[in-house]
């Protein structure tokens, strides 16, 4: 409990929309019905280093108590389709959007706030307001530098389906990141070309356990490029470098499904018994304390909430060019069939 408001709370109280004339006793009563054995039970498939950043400093800022189970998107997501309204989480974090619809699709989310929607754009949520973007994270190209010029490097992410690319490239084809790419390539360009652009990348890729493993493996000479998300990249700069000295980063842009920009999820379950500080997390997480770790912290994942900065290494999402995307109607069952169909699954 808060014995008086300071400026940062002040502006964490305006932020949440829950007034500052009577400081800690503000949030005292959502603290206190949250505590039970676990408090706010989240099901995470973010990163745990980063959710943990979000939770800990929620509970600094709020004195709501919050127990983070983690696991996959797709794990957790269907964890809760079996637990249905007996499910003890309050709040489901991903990576990527699919889960998320999954979830949605069998109407176990509870309405998001409009004050909390109105924190995101329209670009980062979907139009059923039941859910929303948290972060967003870029495909990228990681390449050796000296196997390429400018003019050498794929065009497209559809290139790579090309012969030439044979035992060249590496992705993680079991992992929800790269389904969510395949998802919204479906989307952008069909089934009929989407199927064509699997079965040419089985024949070329070679398969890894995980982005930051296909991005070793180009460091290390193995393959000369891989598919994955950007954060892998920044994060291991960050650090020592060690997996990214001799890389690389593609950008596709014009609006080629390379470019696609993938949205992390956040959502209430509307089984949860905690609703008023549920909310209070969503609200939090998508305003200027929860963004401000994308920020400030060492995921490097994007920031999505409205007038929100992300880390000042990382190419604007602007200049992206990504393409429009439905993260909403991004086909899980179809595009994991499909993969199966190709034998990429």
């Amino acid at each position: 409990m808060f014995s008086r408001p300071d400026p940062t709370r002040r502006s964490l109280l305006l932020a949440l929309g829950l007034g500052v004339s009577t400081g800690a006793a503000v949030f005292a009563p959502l603290a206190a019905q949250a505590q039970g054995s676990d408090g706010l039970v989240i099901y995470n498939a973010q990163h745990v280093s980063l959710t943990r950043s979000w939770v800990e400093q929620f509970t600094r800022d709020t004195g709501i108590k919050v127990t983070v189970r983690d696991g996959g998107d797709y794990e957790l997501a269907n964890q809760i389709l079996q637990e249905g309204a007996a499910s003890p989480a309050d709040i489901f974090l991903t990576e990527n959007s699919p889960a998320m619809t999954m979830v949605d699709n069998r109407k176990l989310f509870a309405p998001l706030d409009e004050a909390t929607l109105a924190q995101v754009p329209p670009a980062f949520r979907p139009a059923d307001g039941h859910w929303t973007g948290i972060a967003a994270r870029s495909t990228v190209f990681a390449y050796r530098k000296i196997k390429f010029t400018r003019d050498t490097l794929p065009k497209s992410i559809m290139d790579l389906a090309d012969p030439a690319w044979k035992g060249r490239i590496g992705a993680a084809p079991a992992g929800a990141d790269f389904q969510a790419i395949v998802s919204a390539v479906l989307q952008l360009k069909g089934e009929a070309a989407t199927a064509a652009w699997l079965k040419g990348l089985k024949e070329n890729l070679v398969t890894f356990r995980g982005n930051s493993v296909a991005m070793k493996a180009v460091n290390d000479g193995e393959i000369d490029g891989a598919v994955i998300y950007h954060y892998y990249y920044f994060g291991d700069m960050a650090k020592r470098g060690e997996n990214t000295e001799k890389l690389g980063l593609h950008y596709f842009r014009n609006q080629d499904p390379g470019a696609f920009v993938s949205v992390s999820g956040g959502g209430i379950l509307a089984s949860s018994k905690r609703q008023p500080q549920a909310q209070a997390f969503m609200k939090w997480l998508t305003g200027k304390g929860g963004q401000d770790i994308l920020r400030t912290g060492s995921s490097y994942e994007y920031a999505v909430g409205v007038g929100a900065a992300s880390n000042r290494n990382l190419v604007p999402l602007a200049e992206l060019q990504a393409p429009a995307v439905d993260m909403s109607t991004l086909k899980t069952g179809e595009t994991q069939e499909l993969m199966r169909n190709t034998g990429l699954l």
